[in-house]
């Protein structure tokens, strides 16, 4: 690139500078980010303010001293520091060993199947897993990194925080075919269904828990309800059942039959799904506050330990039927009959399955 082109792309760079949030250099070795070009850059960046992030493509680090974020790959961090070893350590290492002396104050290492490392300048190290579940292709992985580290910077999140999206970005990048843009919706739905999956663990909790659980909500003034069941192979009943249940009460804890108790009382080849299955079903459903699996035949001591303000059952139990409906109602609670969905059940929709399957 000649002399007079650089020239032209600085004095673009400073007549825009004032109207930027971030810079971003994405350096590919072709010519167009010479030393005089890239030095005019991040110079007018930092005299405006404006943080600049960089990818580098050069070994000499020093060429992007001044940005306020580096963002090499694993091997381009190894030709700049001879490293040798890939693990967490080493990493966190090599690119310490850079920060101050390359005058960067942080580096985001992407390191493919073992994730990132972020290093900052008298911070500990941040080692962020992958995120991609099954790779596809890893073609243009890189830049949608960056570009979901500019947008997050830009929009003022802090480097962590940035690079935990860039990490979701980047596996979203690579579990696709080709180079393809991740947008926003993308990293939305991402960013759900991870908030889900944390979500719905934190549901499932043992008696104790829930004991303490519900004495703090109801200290709080709310209704705390309750129901059980198997909840083998959730459908349309077990859905209607738990909205009335929770239309009664600010806080429905569901109490669910341990795999060997479905063993005992529906016979072999139930359950169909594993306790741990079905109480991960439970706990992803917005209408449902907490999950306890519980060994015993019957709730009772759930529901002695928590004495629930609503026990809920389906209206195909009759209120001398219901377990528990004698303690509750005898402490002032109130016991409910929820009217059924017709034609839903877990043995009748097994049934339709066996049929067809046959």
């Amino acid at each position: 690139m000649s002399a007079a082109t650089g020239q032209r792309i600085l004095a673009a760079v400073e007549a825009r500078i004032g109207e930027a949030d971030l810079v971003v250099l994405s350096d590919y070795a072709k010519g167009v980010l010479s030393d005089a070009v890239l030095r005019g850059v991040i110079d007018r960046a930092r005299s405006a303010g404006v943080p600049a992030i960089a990818d580098p493509k050069n070994r000499d680090f020093s060429r992007y001293a001044g940005v306020a974020l580096l963002t090499p790959n694993r091997q381009e961090l190894a030709l700049a520091t001879l490293l040798a070893d890939a693990g967490d350590q080493a990493v966190a290492e090599a690119a310490s060993r850079l920060v101050e002396p390359a005058g960067l104050p942080a580096i985001l290492v992407t390191r493919g199947e073992a994730g990132m490392t972020l290093v900052r300048s008298g911070a500990p190290p941040v080692h962020l897993p992958a995120e991609a579940r099954e790779v596809f292709d890893v073609s243009g992985a890189g830049d949608s990194v960056l570009a979901a580290l500019a947008m997050a910077l830009a929009a003022g999140a802090d480097l962590v925080a940035a690079a935990r999206l860039a990490n979701i970005a980047g596996g979203i990048a690579v579990g696709r075919t080709g180079t393809t843009a991740v947008s926003l919706a993308d990293l939305a739905e991402a960013l759900h269904a991870r908030a889900v999956d944390r979500s719905s663990a934190a549901k499932v909790v043992d008696l104790a828990t829930a004991q303490a659980r519900a004495a703090f909500w109801r200290s709080a003034g709310e209704r705390v309800g309750f129901t059980n069941g198997c909840f083998d192979l959730l459908h349309p009943g077990h859905v209607a059942l738990l909205s009335q249940a929770r239309g009664g009460c600010h806080r429905l804890i569901v109490g669910i039959n341990s795999d060997d108790s479905v063993r005992r009382l529906k016979g072999d080849g139930r359950p169909v799904q594993s306790e741990e299955a079905r109480a991960t079903v439970l706990a992803s459903l917005a209408m449902v506050d907490l999950v306890v699996i519980f060994g015993a035949d019957t709730p009772l001591e759930l529901i002695e330990a928590l004495r629930p303000d609503l026990l809920v059952k389906g209206a195909d139990y009759k209120m001398d039927e219901v377990v528990g409906a004698d303690l509750v109602r005898g402490y002032g609670g109130e016991v409910m009959l929820a009217r059924l969905e017709p034609g839903h059940s877990t043995s009748s929709t097994i049934g339709r399955i066996g049929r067809r399957a046959g």
